[in-house]
């Protein structure tokens, strides 16, 4: 049997090894529920976990997941972030650290790491007296326009023809 690639040898995704390694009872929606975030590339919110989710069971409800999630946040397995556009999203906590650029117009979230920035923040919390035990950053921007082709030069009329040109 294949194993989405979220998952382990023993067919666990990690958010579900999570929850069983933090003690919470694993029902077959909450299994859903955990599969389908550990699945995700990207930073859903609770309407798109749970379109996720019920299109591979259309029995379970949004109250359902709302709840879930909560639990998962309650638990440190998810965390919370508000990007702008009124709704929370969601990434599992052990995601590793990174921080996120916001695309304000689509709202598409990028993902980035930088030792130049981790150097900087830790040089700046020294310098204030502290040692540096966690940040986030989040940044909001818009694309670059995309460049303009250049005009091409404007061609040259061919000349008129004399008559007393090589053949």
């Amino acid at each position: 049997m294949d194993t989405p690639a979220s998952a382990g040898r023993d067919g666990i995704s990690r958010i579900e090894r999570l929850c069983i390694d933090r003690g919470l009872k694993m029902t077959g929606q909450r299994r859903l529920i955990a599969r389908v975030i550990s699945e995700s590339a990207d930073h859903p919110d609770v309407e798109e976990l749970y379109r996720r989710a019920h299109e591979r069971d259309s029995h379970i409800s949004i109250a359902t997941v709302y709840r879930t999630v909560r639990l998962l946040e309650e638990k440190g397995i998810l965390e919370r972030h508000d990007f702008g556009g009124g709704r929370a999203r969601y990434e599992p906590t052990e995601h590793g650290p990174h921080h996120h650029l916001i695309d304000v117009d689509t709202g598409k979230v990028i993902e980035f790491s930088d030792a130049r920035h981790e150097a900087l923040a830790k040089e700046i919390a020294a310098r204030l007296g502290f040692d540096l035990v966690d940040h986030r950053l989040e940044l909001f921007g818009r694309r670059f326009p995309d460049p303009k082709p250049e005009p091409a030069a404007p061609r040259r009329a061919p000349r008129p023809r004399t008559g007393r040109e090589p053949a």
